[in-house]
């Protein structure tokens, strides 16, 4: 995959060999870090550069994380939960948990499955999820018809689902995440953890664009919590900057030809 973006990307100048910057979890395991670096390798990359993604997810939101003050970032993709404290170009404590958006998608399927008896794909539980997912209750609550096949019957049939039902099912989940948010403030310097309670945290990634989910991790916490713009582009936007100015930013990403 990544070779065909290489080849895609460099066109006419394939004999070239590019450098290759790629966004790992924060808590990359160094087997896992020598994988990446040989994948980005073998696929034609001259150096490889790898960055954590709490850092590119802060840089893509605009957080100056080369300042002396304290950032908390909560970047929640599909695989991955990253939450972290930046301050000074580096990462002061983290945590990474491996529950994010695939997750919800699978608890909403399994909710259908053993309320309604009713199978559905992983897209139509993202779909669910996208459009009437919620991570509060909500009193006007909204609904959308589901298509999936019985699982008595092996007959296809619509059911309505709530947005407070999808509330439920992924409840579990998004409590995941929030104990993990909990952790890294728990480890925070006092300090830090001041000016986090002054700025807020941050949320990107792709999870976050789940309708209240700020506000369930500024009731869980007691922090104020804002939502990047462009959330699920934050890490993308932050390989760029990176990439366009890697003599800058050498030091907040480990650096391996």
């Amino acid at each position: 995959m990544l070779k065909y973006f290489v080849d895609k990307t460099m066109g006419y100048f394939k004999f070239i060999k590019p450098e290759m910057l790629i966004g790992v979890p924060a808590g990359i395991t160094s087997t896992e870090r020598r994988a990446v670096i040989e994948a980005g390798t073998v696929a034609g990359a001259k150096a490889v550069y790898l960055a954590k993604e709490p850092i590119l997810a802060a840089i893509g939101a605009g957080i100056p994380i080369n300042s002396c003050s304290g950032h908390m970032i909560v970047d929640i993709g599909g695989g991955t939960s990253e939450v972290a404290v930046i301050s000074l170009g580096g990462i002061v404590c983290s945590h990474s948990v491996r529950i994010a958006g695939d997750k919800m998608d699978a608890a909403i399927a399994e909710y259908i499955k053993k309320n309604y008896n009713l199978a559905i794909g992983e897209q139509t539980a993202e779909e669910i999820k996208i459009k009437i997912g919620t991570a509060l209750p909500e009193k006007d609550e909204k609904f959308l018809e589901v298509r999936g096949r019985d699982l008595l019957l092996g007959l296809p049939r619509t059911i309505k689902v709530s947005s407070n039902e999808v509330c439920e099912a992924i409840s579990d989940v998004l409590t995941e995440i929030t104990q993990a948010v909990k952790m890294v403030l728990r480890d925070t310097p006092p300090e830090l953890a001041a000016d986090i309670m002054d700025k807020g945290m941050v949320l990107a990634g792709g999870g976050a664009m789940l309708r209240n989910i700020d506000e369930r991790i500024s009731e869980a916490t007691g922090v104020p919590c804002f939502l990047a713009e462009e959330p699920i582009l934050c890490v993308a936007k932050g390989t760029g900057v990176v990439l366009e100015n890697l003599g800058i930013y050498k030091k907040s990403i480990a650096s391996k030809k």
